[in-house]
């Protein structure tokens, strides 16, 4: 007779254990794959302690100016270009024409 063990693996593994096994079917994306995607955005810096970047919705524009490319269309992403932000003095009449521009290109 094979000796029996009064621990069983705890519910919480056998559902991250189900989740990894059907991310594929759920996602189309297997967990490794994931880890990648992941992996990439994680080398976009987008905001520091002491700036926010405001990203901009601008399919087709040249970036010019303090407008600088994310690179978003090239990987298919919504937001297409970014201007950093460090103070309220940097939200200028620049910034608002593309506030504008990007809302109007929305609309």
């Amino acid at each position: 007779m094979a000796p029996t063990h009064p621990y069983s693996v705890h519910p919480s593994v056998l559902y991250l254990r189900s989740w990894l096994d059907t991310l594929p079917q759920k996602t189309g994306r297997s967990l490794d794959e994931w880890l990648r995607l992941v992996a990439v955005f994680a080398q976009i810096k987008p905001t520091t302690r002491t700036r926010i970047d405001l990203g901009f919705a601008l399919k087709g524009t040249p970036a010019t100016g303090r407008l600088i490319d994310t690179g978003g269309f090239a990987r298919k992403d919504r937001i297409t270009h970014r201007i950093p932000i460090a103070s309220l003095a940097e939200i200028d009449g620049e910034v608002r024409r593309w506030l504008k521009v990007a809302y109007e290109m929305d609309a």
